[in-house]
């Protein structure tokens, strides 16, 4: 059943549940913590209408920078900022920020832990007609094997405004990607949300679901059409992919036996790895990790891509039913 404690969307499996795309979370909590502290600085690539940084450009025009067509400058530039107090947040799309200055946040920002925000806007391969160049299904797998970096991707535009208010607070790098596309608003503003904390939205014990980002909603369905066969799934929100929440996930796979992750990413090197990586240390598991199979995206509409790269609750509820059998 639904977790009654963590405050979800009451309309949650309702057809006129409320969509907003992540990204407009993103510039809502970034005004936000702009309010809370003064050292707050923006940072942007040319995109700052598509990023949402526009709102705070707004707000706080003598506190925003437009870097232009140039996010290895842009990345430097904030790990300057920040060396002398600022608390910088660049904003790209995912595939230029982190994909084009990788090496920069790498050297500039990372190996100097310096406390630079990255947003990471249109990733996943729902960006939609854009296609393969504009999908960024990469930038988990090259984002978290950064030391000192933390990564996080927001279920919802609610849980994206919480994460960019979280971020601003946490010292030290952080990486936060968001889907262009309107998604299900599965959270409420009392709904539960911290770095590094997973959520346990829908308790069961026959099999764990682990999804991050607007996925998660096909996770929630997934996990209603099993309970038709009789067989209870446990969805757990792992918003944070790196600090990953191990308590939660060895706590639900012991119980359950077996595990299925979904994400809006590559396969190999994503989310599921990283669940993979703690399991087959601690507890090796009947597992499927579902998310883009080792090929580039496509153009296409957001939910004809999600079917076409099997990313559906029809694909978590056919992997589930595998898991379950090789226990």
């Amino acid at each position: 059943m639904i977790n009654p404690n963590l405050k979800l969307n009451p309309k949650l499996f309702k057809e006129d549940i409320e969509q907003v795309p992540t990204r407009f979370g993103y510039g809502e909590g970034l005004v936000i913590a702009g309010k809370e502290n003064a050292n707050i600085v923006a940072l942007c690539a040319d995109l700052t209408d598509s990023t949402r940084t526009s709102v705070f450009k707004k707000e706080f025009p003598d506190r925003f920078v437009e870097v232009g067509i140039g996010e290895q400058n842009m990345a430097s530039l904030a790990s300057g900022m920040a060396a002398v107090g600022k608390i910088p947040f660049i904003s790209s799309y995912a595939m230029f920020s982190p994909g084009r200055n990788w090496e920069q946040i790498r050297t500039t920002i990372c190996y100097n832990n310096q406390n630079v925000k990255i947003a990471g806007a249109h990733s996943g391969v729902s960006v939609g007609p854009d296609g393969a160049t504009h999908q960024a299904i990469e930038d988990i797998a090259i984002t978290r094997v950064i030391p000192n970096m933390v990564v996080i991707a927001p279920c919802d535009a609610i849980e994206a405004k919480k994460a960019t208010i979280a971020a601003a607070r946490h010292k030290g790098p952080v990486y936060i990607r968001f889907t262009r596309e309107k998604t299900p608003i599965m959270t409420t503003e009392e709904t539960l949300f911290e770095i590094g904390k997973a959520e346990i939205y829908r308790e069961g014990g026959d099999v764990s679901i682990i999804a991050c980002g607007p996925l998660l909603y096909e996770a929630l369905k997934a996990a209603e059409e099993l309970a038709k066969d009789g067989i209870e799934a446990e969805v757990i929100n792992n918003h944070t992919i790196k600090l990953m929440d191990k308590d939660t996930i060895l706590q639900s796979v012991q119980k359950t036996g077996c595990v299925v992750t979904i994400e809006e990413h590559q396969a190999m090197g994503g989310m599921g790895s990283a669940v993979s990586e703690i399991l087959s240390q601690n507890y090796p598991t009947p597992m499927e990790i579902i998310g883009v199979q080792d090929r580039f995206g496509e153009s296409g509409e957001p939910t004809q891509l999600l079917e076409a790269f099997g990313l559906t609750a029809k694909n978590i509820v056919e992997s589930a039913k595998k898991a379950i059998k090789r226990k």
